[in-house]
């Protein structure tokens, strides 16, 4: 980040659990999901993934995903899109 130019903030969500199976995308149990946190750059999210993944690696079934939360909102008009 510049001091002429900041950034664009992108909100990263870093969120992970136990999977059901290691080839599936679904949680095993939907409370037990571990909120790492929201983070403004993928970079900052990457760095958290990679910490959280790190201390489950001898769980096969434990996987960290970072979702992209900033394209849920329009960045250009701060509006959200509502499900």
């Amino acid at each position: 980040m510049t001091s002429s130019t900041p950034d664009k903030q992108l909100l990263h969500l870093v969120i992970g659990g136990e999977l059901k199976s290691i080839g599936a995308f679904e949680f095993a149990n939907l409370d037990e999901i571990h909120f790492v946190g929201a983070f403004p750059s993928y970079n900052a999210a990457l760095l958290a993934w990679k910490g959280a993944a790190q201390r489950t690696v001898d769980n096969a079934q434990m996987r960290y995903f970072i979702l992209h939360a900033h394209r849920l909102l329009d960045p250009e008009t701060g509006k959200h899109h509502n499900a």
